[in-house]
């Protein structure tokens, strides 16, 4: 299997805001709100050979959700959106774009202006 990366996110308003600053084809999944480490393990489980990225809200919320996912797959890498946004899904364009794009996500260029 090739690898893929796979960007893990809290909800569908994340999924769709950081899928429109994206130019590659990356697998985008859902926690949709609070998860054990079983249900991180059978969400994950079909994409063990990607690379995982984990983007979560810079909240409560988001923070206990990263702590499950350091646990359970340290390996994966951790993105951070700054507290002043609070959440990613209002996180300007600009700024998602920075973001994915130093850890070398392809962004429209658009989003780069």
């Amino acid at each position: 299997m090739d690898l893929r990366k796979v960007l893990i996110v809290e909800g569908g308003s994340d999924r769709k805001r950081v899928k429109r600053v994206l130019l590659e084809p990356v697998e985008i999944i859902c926690t949709n709100g609070t998860v054990s480490p079983y249900r991180i393990e059978e969400m994950l489980l079909p994409y063990e050979d990607c690379d995982l990225y984990v983007f979560f809200d810079a909240d409560e919320s988001g923070e206990k959700i990263r702590a499950l996912f350091k646990r359970a797959y340290p390996e994966a890498i951790h993105l951070y959106t700054e507290r002043v946004y609070r959440q990613v899904e209002t996180t300007p364009y600009r700024v998602l774009a920075s973001i994915l794009l130093a850890e070398n996500f392809e962004v429209h260029p658009e989003f780069l202006l």
